[in-house]
């Protein structure tokens, strides 16, 4: 069995840019590209597999038809999703549903993600909760157009992590570049968006309503017990453990050998270079590439230098 590397889907974005292209050396359709939705089986971006048995195969086909790849799950659809962002300009603020909500009212699930900081300008930072404490005041300050007193301001640098839930105002801030897990959704809810306008002179629809439904007020804050493995010159640090989805850096200095801990394991590499060896075979890792360790695979071995990203399903 092999793992199973995956084309990157694009996504332009009025607030992206052209770092993709600097930064990971990914061929861009054009100079607006916000997100690379590295891993991914949502219908508004499905990853398509670009090696071995099951090439040209896209992700959702395999989840319904391939149920052994991923241990035979419970799930009608493909949990996660892997994205990494260019924010060149601010994101809306904006806010996610819970399932519940999102099921009853979107049609799919919620979205609770998190972000990993790849890299960060000077100054940069990111809107993250508010300063509301009841709905009537939260509602009352959109009303009034309050948003420097409403909205949380964090600054951020390269390196830092953050979880958020759903129910968490939030916006990535301009100059920053993220990866970020997330439960497969696209629903998104706009609070605020800078009053800005597309091409053609409109603005973004706003979701004023379902912000206030969904919105969690107060504001709460959960911070990741973090923790951090050394092997030999190497680091495993924990990130987050959730019913969703577990996270994990991986630093790889020279080798590092792992042993299957989950039904399948998703990674994303985002700074260096090496090669990923499964059953003797080696597979090229660079900046950006993104792939899947089917249940089939039990053991493997990471070399070189080298910064990953790894995620698996959450235990439910």
């Amino acid at each position: 069995m092999e793992p199973l590397f995956f084309t990157p889907v694009f996504q332009e974005k009025i607030w992206g840019g052209n770092r993709l292209a600097e930064v990971f050396g990914f061929t861009l359709p054009n100079e607006k590209i916000g997100e690379d939705w590295a891993i991914s089986a949502h219908p508004h971006g499905v990853s398509i597999v670009e090696n071995g048995p099951y090439q040209g195969k896209n992700l959702a086909q395999l989840w319904d038809s391939e149920k052994a790849l991923f241990d035979f799950p419970k799930q009608k659809e493909f949990p996660l999703l892997v994205k990494i962002l260019d924010a060149e300009e601010e994101l809306s603020v904006q806010v996610h549903p819970d399932d519940a909500y999102g099921l009853e009212h979107e049609g799919e699930l919620g979205k609770t993600e998190c972000w990993y900081i790849i890299d960060a300008a000077p100054g940069a930072e990111i809107i993250y909760g508010h300063h509301a404490q009841t709905k009537e005041e939260f509602a009352q300050m959109i009303k009034e157009q309050k948003w420097d007193a409403l909205f949380r301001h964090v600054p951020v640098k390269k390196g830092d992590f953050f979880f958020v839930p759903s129910g968490t105002i939030h916006a990535i801030g301009a100059g920053i570049l993220i990866l970020e897990t997330q439960q497969s959704s696209d629903t998104t809810y706009r609070v605020y968006d800078y009053d800005r306008k597309d091409d053609q002179g409109n603005t973004r629809e706003l979701h004023i309503q379902q912000s206030i439904d969904v919105s969690t007020i107060p504001a709460t804050y959960e911070t990741p017990a973090i923790k951090e493995t050394r092997k030999g010159t190497s680091a495993i640090t924990t990130y987050l453990k959730t019913a969703f989805f577990n996270v994990y850096e991986w630093d790889v200095k020279g080798i590092l050998t792992f042993e299957k801990q989950a039904p399948y394991t998703l990674l994303t590499v985002i700074e260096g270079a090496g090669e990923l060896v499964v059953d003797g075979q080696s597979y090229e890792l660079k900046p950006g590439s993104s792939c899947l360790l089917p249940a089939q695979i039990t053991n493997w071995t990471i070399q070189g230098e080298l910064k990953i990203i790894a995620s698996e399903p959450g235990e439910e």
